[in-house]
């Protein structure tokens, strides 16, 4: 939990540049970005939370495999999902108010049966040790288009 924990601090750090864009690395705010990640990692573990370990069923998904391989999940090829895809630009407030949620969430995974689950609308559904790992690399995506963002802008 400390490098999820770790990411969140790297979220926090980017907070105040919240309005900062660069179309040339994409479309969206790094207040976006930052968002949609803390929408992520909340709505996720909320669904982690309320999942019947009971139900979890292990299932072979290649393009969850060739995600696990390359460590990488690709840029522009996917759009978020409605439920995690921010509508409005959020404000500072209320980035801190998801990303406090966030910290107490990540800090509930300890709490949880390894086969709590999540189902992840390309990879099937997620056991608790593969989803720390979606979160972790979901996040770390959003946090290099938000350096990209910065760093080319």
């Amino acid at each position: 939990m400390k490098q999820l924990q770790k990411l969140l601090n790297q979220i926090e750090s980017h907070i105040p540049h919240h309005e900062k864009a660069n179309e040339q690395v994409s479309q969206s705010t790094i207040g976006w970005q930052l968002d949609h990640s803390l929408l992520v990692i909340n709505g996720v573990i909320e669904q982690l939370k309320n999942s019947n370990p009971d139900h979890y069923k292990w299932k072979f998904k290649w393009i969850r495999t060739y995600i696990q391989i390359t460590n990488k999940i690709p840029r522009g090829k996917v759009r978020a999902p409605k439920l995690v895809r921010p509508i409005e630009t959020a404000t500072i407030d209320e980035l801190k108010s998801k990303l406090e949620l966030a910290r107490k969430n990540i800090s509930d995974l300890d709490s949880l049966n390894k086969n709590n689950y999540f189902t992840h609308p390309f990879f099937g559904d997620l056991n608790l040790k593969t989803t720390i790992w979606f979160l972790k690399l979901h996040t770390k995506h959003h946090l290099k288009i938000v350096n990209d963002i910065i760093n080319k802008g």
